[in-house]
């Protein structure tokens, strides 16, 4: 969603003029090109573009993994470019959510552990009633002692989504969430997240390539060239289609 369609308070993150730039001098290229969005608060919002349209780049300075060249991304608050290191990564523990596409679990942890981890690097309490609730609507309840490498694909990024959302973050970033999972598993993945949105007013910003994923956020948010240059509310995988093919095709 553009910037000024959604107001601060509203939004669980924005952005303003954003660019990134790699490299100096004619080598330099331009990831982002003065990227200005919002992203309300209790809304699942796909991130979509060709291959280099910069959506990667963009998720990774919404999350403050990246620094932006210029610009403002702020979340919860909080302008990222104005936090030292220990204060960004103390906001990412505590305010943020994050799923990877590799899971991204110790493996000397148990699910268990992997799930709880982020909690205790906060000094936070763990809600067990909640986290009750997360492992049994997630189906891991009889995995919960079981190490990374004796689980599969679809439940290990299950402990990666309980983990994301134990703390009950502002805002869960997904990059490719369903991209080493086989069509049953990331449905089933993908599925919990749409439940999360509607039952526990989750905000998650997730990117994408798969137009079938991005159907189940609200709006789709497409980037070319560093730039956002559509977007699609309550999308269909026809229409996802339809609109990528567009992008694409040469002008």
């Amino acid at each position: 969603m553009r910037a000024d369609e959604t107001t601060a308070s509203s939004a669980a993150v924005t952005t303003q003029d954003l660019t990134r730039v790699y490299g100096s001098g004619a080598g330099a290229v331009r990831a982002l090109d003065g990227v200005s969005a919002s992203f309300a608060r209790g809304r699942f919002t796909a991130v979509m573009g060709p291959s280099g349209s910069g959506k990667s780049t963009f998720l990774h300075c919404l999350a403050g993994l990246d620094r932006p060249t210029s610009g403002a991304v702020v979340v919860a608050g909080q302008q990222l470019a104005r936090l030292n290191r220990t204060a960004l990564a103390k906001l990412r523990r505590e305010r943020m959510g994050f799923v990877f596409q590799a899971f991204n679990l110790l493996p000397v942890l148990t699910a268990e552990e992997n799930i709880t981890m982020i909690a205790h690097l906060a000094r936070r309490r763990v809600d067990r009633a909640w986290m009750a609730q997360l492992v049994a609507r997630l189906g891991l309840a009889d995995r919960l002692d079981h190490r990374p490498a004796q689980l599969s694909g679809g439940q290990q990024q299950r402990v990666a989504i309980a983990r994301a959302l134990l703390t009950r973050p502002d805002v869960v970033f997904a990059d490719e969430p369903t991209g080493n999972l086989d069509s049953r598993s990331g449905t089933e993945v993908l599925r919990f997240l749409r439940e999360a949105v509607e039952t526990e007013n989750a905000s998650i910003v997730m990117v994408t390539h798969d137009p079938t994923a991005a159907a189940y956020a609200d709006e789709v948010l497409f980037l070319a060239d560093g730039r956002i240059v559509d977007t699609l509310a309550e999308p269909t995988v026809d229409e996802v289609l339809a609109r990528l093919r567009r992008i694409s095709e040469p002008s």
